[in-house]
This record gives structure tokens, C-alpha cells and sequence, in this order.
């Protein structure tokens, strides 16, 4: 019987803890995304063209969108 609240309270556990997990990684994310305008902008530049704030704004809402 010990053993099985055991598993029972590891396996909560490890559920509980992928959750708050996936959270905070969520919520870090949206503050801290992985790609800016900036490093777009370079991105352009280093291919040769000038990027317009157009083309800017419309591959991070791509970016943002991606689900």
C-alpha cells in the first residue's frame, strides 16, 4: 500500500511540476522572443536587400501566429 501512494505522489508530482513548467516557459517566451525586428532587419541586410517596416511587421506576426 506505501508503495502505491508513493508512485502516486511521484506521478502527481511530475505532472504538476511539466505544468508550471510549460508556464513559465510559455510566459518567458513572450517576454523574451527568440527572434527581434532587429536581428530581422540584419538578417535582410546581410542577403542584400533593405527590408520595408512592412515586411518587418508582417514576418513577426508569421513568427507570433506559429502555434
Amino acid at each position: 500500500m506505501i508503495n502505491l501512494w508513493g508512485f502516486l505522489f511521484f506521478f502527481i508530482g511530475i505532472l504538476v511540476g511539466a505544468v508550471i513548467t510549460f508556464f513559465f516557459f510559455k510566459k518567458y517566451l513572450t517576454k523574451n522572443p527568440p527572434i527581434t525586428e532587429k536581428q530581422i532587419k540584419m538578417m535582410f541586410k546581410h542577403m542584400g536587400r533593405n527590408p520595408s517596416e512592412k515586411q518587418v511587421k508582417q514576418i513577426m506576426s508569421n513568427i507570433t501566429n506559429q502555434k
